[in-house]
């Protein structure tokens, strides 16, 4: 038998017509398997850094489920940062920037997601619409704090949640640090399936209040050119911090005193913006 029959016994005839079929179950396989899989390759939780304490809060979510929760008041504060934190991390890997935020003269409350920290569940990207709801109740029916007092932050992953509660809710401003346009531009900068994740760019055009977007210039997970169509995207006033030597994972570090001074001058503008 020739190497031509045997090729034919084989795979049959080709034709344009089977190779378009074959494309199509292949994109459709690739689609499915994304579709189910991608929140779990999304968040990635670590085991926790820290154990529950009198002072840590227990959110009910569910019947039998609870996420974790800290508040740092400031008696001289004007208004509440309510931070959501990035990946790969929890409430015990960022108590020292909480601290410091809080030290610059804010009030802060921050909540693990679920299946971060010791907060029970798993994280998905509708539960993290859901924690954050959670936590803005929290704040504005336990806590009795007005959403007019409430400054939404988020970095990283944790912008997602950030910008879909400020896109739905009343709050006074917006702060996104290295946060991406959507989760699937991070991988591919062109759109290859029907839907995607977390799709901050849409959803930052319908936030009314105020925004701040930072960003490093040299970040290696998310590139800086998503804080800057982030920032375009955005409606007025918007301000922006971009550092030249920032990566992903030490904006707080580089930026320095000039950390604390953008968020002091965004909470003036987010006072103007309020002022009648």
């Amino acid at each position: 038998m020739d190497k031509q029959r045997l090729r034919k016994l084989l795979i049959g005839d080709f034709t344009w017509k089977r190779m378009l079929k074959s494309l199509v179950f292949i994109y459709t396989l690739f689609a499915v398997y994304v579709y189910f899989r991608a929140d779990s390759m999304i968040f990635m939780p670590q085991p926790s850094s820290y154990e529950d304490t009198k002072d840590t809060l227990k959110l009910k979510i569910r019947e039998n489920q609870q996420i974790s929760a800290v508040y740092l008041p400031n008696p001289t504060a004007k208004y509440t940062i309510l931070y959501i934190h990035g990946n790969a991390e929890d409430l015990g890997d960022i108590q020292e920037i909480l601290a410091k935020i809080r030290d610059l003269g804010f009030s802060v409350f921050a909540y693990d997601y679920r299946g971060y920290g010791t907060s029970e569940g798993t994280p998905t990207e509708n539960s993290a619409y859901e924690d954050i709801d959670t936590a803005y109740n929290y704040l504005t029916e336990d806590l009795k704090i007005k959403p007019d007092k409430i400054i939404v932050f988020g970095r990283s992953v944790g912008g997602g949640s950030a910008v879909d509660l400020a896109a739905r809710k009343p709050i006074a401003g917006l702060i996104i640090e290295s946060t991406f346009t959507s989760a699937f531009r991070v991988v591919v900068p062109f759109p290859i399936l029907p839907f995607d994740k977390f799709t901050n760019f849409d959803k930052i055009k319908k936030v009314k209040s105020p925004v701040l977007v930072m960003h490093g210039k040299l970040d290696e997970v998310i590139p800086f050119e998503h804080g800057e169509k982030l920032f375009a995207a955005a409606t007025t006033p918007k301000r922006y911090l971009w550092l030249e030597t920032a990566n992903h994972n030490d904006f707080f570090d580089v930026a320095g005193e000039k950390y604390g001074q953008t968020l002091h001058e965004f909470a003036d503008l987010v006072s103007k913006n309020l002022s009648p």
